[in-house]
């Protein structure tokens, strides 16, 4: 088993739905540009009242990746 050594990036994705679709939104959009992802933690949830009620979710997330190996 080899060594990883890994790279965290920082990202905040949204919803109008829900805490979990706003994190699935940070995730697949960090997909389109970086390989490799591992892992994500939620560093921050927070969200927008309108009225009475949850209008918008923001999710902070650290998504973790491996680095490609040297040659």
């Amino acid at each position: 088993m080899s060594d990883h050594i890994y790279k965290t990036i920082e990202i905040t994705g949204t919803s109008t739905n829900s805490i979990e679709e706003a994190v699935n939104n940070a995730v697949r959009h960090a997909a389109k540009t970086v390989r490799s992802l591992r892992w994500f933690v939620v560093t921050e949830t927070r969200g927008e009242i309108d009225g009475d009620a949850v209008n918008h979710w923001q999710v902070t997330v650290k998504i973790g990746f491996t680095l490609d190996a040297s040659t």
